[in-house]
This record gives structure tokens, C-alpha cells and sequence, in this order.
């Protein structure tokens, strides 16, 4: 099983801080950033070969830019 701290995540793309993988409650995963709170779109799973799959599929999205961010007024 490939854990979350071994798949590479960039800067964020909107202010260059630090991306988590995180999991939610045993059925989807997304990346945030820690500082300004953009993240990707969560990716559902429902068995493990599918939570390795799903994990890396947002971190691609994450190093791509593919991101959804709360901009003034949003």
C-alpha cells in the first residue's frame, strides 16, 4: 500500500503553500492547501486498490493546477 506521504505533491498553485492529501471519512480523498485553502475536486473510492488510485488521481490534478479556490467575495 503506497501511503499518502509518499506521493509527491508541488506548491500550490494560487500561493505556493504546502498541499495535504487528506481522506474523508473512508470514501473520498482530495488535496487542500494548508495556508489558503484551495483544494481539488474529492475523488470517491471503495476498496483500497481504488484509494491508492483516487490519491494519486487528485495529486495529478493538484500538480497540474487543477484547482478550486475561494477568491475575494467567493
Amino acid at each position: 500500500m503506497k501511503t499518502f506521504d509518499e506521493i509527491e505533491l508541488l506548491e500550490c498553485p494560487i500561493c505556493q503553500g504546502t498541499g495535504l492529501i487528506q481522506e474523508e471519512n473512508g470514501w473520498c480523498v482530495d488535496v487542500e492547501c494548508l495556508c489558503c485553502g484551495s483544494h481539488t475536486v474529492s475523488m470517491p473510492f471503495e476498496n483500497e486498490q481504488e484509494r491508492e488510485k483516487a490519491a494519486q488521481a487528485v495529486a495529478d490534478l493538484w500538480n497540474m493546477g487543477k484547482v478550486i479556490s475561494a477568491g475575494v467575495g467567493e
